[in-house]
């Protein structure tokens, strides 16, 4: 958060499985298409915030298997964990906050009584949070018992059932909703409150989040019976909050658009992205060229002269490019490569994102931006970290070329035989 110097424009602040991850999407479509609206127009003035049942550990698990978008800040564990950043830095005082009237011995105590709740994994069972599995039908009937049992043996707690199937006990301090209004208030003491936040989700556990007071909310096309319910009962009659009609990511897109809160086509809409170049930020110029180096291996834009021109006119005469193998090479034999790799990806799952771009104006009209560059290819996945300097160009003030690129493998990432790395 340090890039940013004021009020941030737009907050975003989403569940994550069935949300902004959709499972029945094999290519995260909608996620990749988030993901290019995201680094082009906002992540350089704006916040991205997960807010998840998960824990740490499958947490972890899932940015692995899905290309998500580093987020800002994280809230785990059904609102009893924030932390900061990539490292996932903790806020102590929101732990210390959940501490009263908490005492964890004896929740599993008396949830021992109940034969109906199933332990979930170890990975599960956070310091705050006690979570179980619990048929449909008998979910009422236990919550209620065990309420009063938890409020004699003098706790105040919170009982969340969500996705027909999970249930949660949690400090009564804690939760998605009450970790957000934390949040912001934290925000705010820094100068940083956002302008606007757009919470988002589909279950049981994220009905909190709607209720936040000055926030816009969308449940996504696919939510849950339960929040559906509770949307029916609470705010129908809500003009901030709405109902989509998209799925899971698609659906936020829908909803930025719904509430006016800033640009709302992916680029990954956009056709003939490369000839629209003109008075692009330096971010976007980034997301549209690897959104065109996709398009031009996987074979889904035309192999033509006017193409390889355009591709050509972005790289500086005299750049140079050092690959992350340390190897240095012009920038013109790097596109010579890419130009004879046309459709060399068709009829396979490749995708190419970019992740945490950043940029800042080094001296008149020429910038150094930062940003990950991820690949996959079926099942495997590959990280460089990456710096471009780019300027504008002498005879077209409104178009960049970029003078040099560096790539250095992200942890976890090496070159792999059977996955070449091009730029």
């Amino acid at each position: 958060m340090d890039r940013l110097n004021g009020p941030a424009d737009l907050m975003i602040v989403s569940d994550l499985d069935f949300t902004m991850v959709d499972h029945d999407d094999p290519e995260s479509v909608a996620l990749l298409r988030f993901n290019a609206l995201w680094e082009a127009y906002y992540r350089h003035n704006s916040l991205l915030v997960y807010s998840t049942g998960r824990s740490p550990t499958i947490y972890r698990d899932l940015r692995k298997q899905k290309p998500l978008l580093t987020p800002d800040i994280t809230i785990m564990s059904v609102g009893t964990e924030i932390t900061y950043g990539d490292s996932m830095v903790p806020d102590e005082r929101w732990k210390q906050s959940l501490d009263h009237n908490w005492n964890r011995e004896i929740v599993m105590e008396e949830t021992a009584k109940f034969p109906d709740l199933i332990l979930q994994s170890e990975t599960e069972q956070r310091p705050h949070k006690v979570s179980f599995y619990l048929e449909k039908g008998k979910a009422s009937k236990v919550m209620q018992a065990l309420s009063k049992y938890l409020e004699t043996r003098g706790l105040d707690v919170k009982i969340i059932y969500s996705n027909g199937i999970a249930l949660d006990v949690l400090p009564k301090a804690a939760g998605k909703g009450q970790a957000l209004k934390f949040l912001l208030e934290k925000l705010k003491d820094g100068g940083l409150k956002p302008i606007h936040t757009l919470v988002c989700g589909d279950s049981g556990n994220d009905a909190e989040l709607f209720t936040v007071s000055e926030v816009y909310g969308v449940l996504v096309s696919n939510a849950q019976e339960e929040l559906v319910q509770w949307y029916s009962e609470n705010a129908r009659g809500n003009a901030q909050i709405i109902h989509a009609t998209e799925r899971c990511a698609a659906g936020i897109m829908q909803a930025i658009d719904n509430f006016s809160l800033g640009p709302n086509v992916s680029p990954r809409d956009i056709s003939d992205s490369m000839f629209k170049r003109k008075n692009l930020s330096p971010g976007h110029e980034v997301v549209m060229f690897y959104l065109f180096y996709e398009r031009w291996r996987r074979g889904e834009v035309e192999n033509s002269e006017q193409y390889i021109q355009i591709l050509r006119s972005i790289f500086h005469p005299t750049g140079n490019f050092v690959h992350p193998s340390g190897v240095d090479q012009s920038m013109h034999q790097c596109i010579d490569t890419i130009v004879n790799l046309f459709g060399d990806k068709r009829c396979i799952d490749f995708h190419v994102w970019v992740d945490c771009v950043s940029f800042a104006e080094v001296s008149f009209r020429s910038w150094l931006v930062k940003f990950d560059k991820w690949e996959s290819s079926g099942n495997v996945s590959q990280c460089c970290s990456t710096k471009v300097f780019m300027s504008s160009k002498v005879e077209s003030p409104d178009e960049l070329t970029w003078m040099h690129l560096h790539q250095t493998w992200s942890d976890g990432s090496e070159g792999k035989d059977d996955m070449p790395w091009i730029i």
